[in-house]
């Protein structure tokens, strides 16, 4: 048998984390572990670009209509502020819950700027990959849309981009012309997409006396979907308090069935009659809304019912992100 050498161990050299490099997953890692870098320092940055961030959209003005906008509401748009403001040639900032052929975003002809907000994202940090997109839309050409691609880890947020100062005031809308300033003249593939979207899409209104709460129209039945800013665990208490007391409706044939969870709030729904519209429930909701903040504020044991209540509750909780 051949003799084994006699293993040395050489000093390899020191690079700090922020030294290394990015090269491909099968090379040598640049650090001189001798190891690949996708099983050495590669294995940090794809973790720190797959890592689930629970509230993206966490110190945005109007966290919650950002979640409502994101997974509720089919046709809306807001006008974005950007620190600093808009760069020479962008007329107009625009958040967009969804664009044609499902773009990430797009530059149109007249230099303004269109953002996606319903868009499969690469990592998981939503604001992140937002962020990334503004920055290509912003750069890019007029009259291009932007592909998605996986943002850089180290890249900006959507937190380091906007105004934090800037209002952010949703405007809901009953189709999608907004994609095209002529839908008239559209291009056959924007035509036919317009015309799919416009199909698919549920009626919706936001209240205008609460924040963050959206009526839609079903065949069966309407519903409100409203997204707080509060703690689940203590929400979800305050909403079992109201609920065995009997106070958790918003009228009579309304029926609070129960919340989803969505990128770190809760949003609980009501079950609404047909014939009930968004102005139906303006007072009621504002109505339940105090009645929500005395049942926030108490501190009390839950009581047998009150448990029970919550059960229920706890039990038809669906998780969309």
């Amino acid at each position: 048998m051949a003799k084994k050498r006699p293993q040395t161990k050489a000093k390899r050299p020191q690079i700090t984390q922020g030294e290394v490099p990015v090269v491909g997953a099968r090379e040598s890692c640049p650090c001189g572990s001798g190891r690949r870098y996708k099983a050495c320092h590669g294995r940090a940055a794809a973790h720190a670009v797959t890592e689930l961030v629970h509230r993206p959209f966490e110190g945005l003005p109007g966290e919650c209509d950002w979640v409502a906008l994101r997974e509720l509401v089919p046709a809306a748009t807001v006008e974005l502020p950007l620190k600093g403001g808009l760069p020479e040639g962008v007329p107009s900032l625009t958040l967009a819950t969804v664009l044609p052929m499902a773009w990430p975003a797009l530059r149109r002809d007249d230099g303004s700027v269109l953002l996606g907000l319903q868009n499969d994202t690469a990592s998981g940090d939503i604001s992140r990959d937002l962020a990334d997109t503004l920055q290509r839309a912003l750069a890019a050409e007029p009259g291009t849309p932007v592909e998605g691609r996986r943002a850089p880890a180290d890249g900006p947020r959507l937190q380091d981009l906007l105004d934090p100062e800037g209002a952010f005031e949703p405007v809901v809308h009953s189709g999608f012309e907004f994609w095209v300033p002529d839908s008239e003249n559209a291009t056959p593939e924007v035509a036919a997409s317009l015309e799919r979207a416009n199909a698919a899409a549920i009626p919706t209104a936001k209240l205008t006396g609460v924040d963050a709460a959206y009526w839609c129209e079903t065949p069966d039945k309407n519903h409100l979907r409203w997204v707080m800013p509060y703690p689940e665990e203590q929400l979800l208490d305050a909403l079992a308090r109201l609920h065995a007391a009997g106070r958790s409706n918003l009228g009579e044939g309304t029926r609070l069935v129960g919340s989803f969870r969505a990128h770190g709030l809760t949003v609980p729904v009501w079950d609404l009659p047909s014939g009930v519209g968004a102005d139906d429930v303006e007072k009621p909701a504002a109505e339940f809304a105090e009645r929500l903040a005395t049942a926030l504020a108490s501190d009390a044991p839950l009581t047998a019912d009150e448990r029970r209540a919550r059960g229920g509750l706890t039990n038809r909780q669906v998780t969309l992100s």
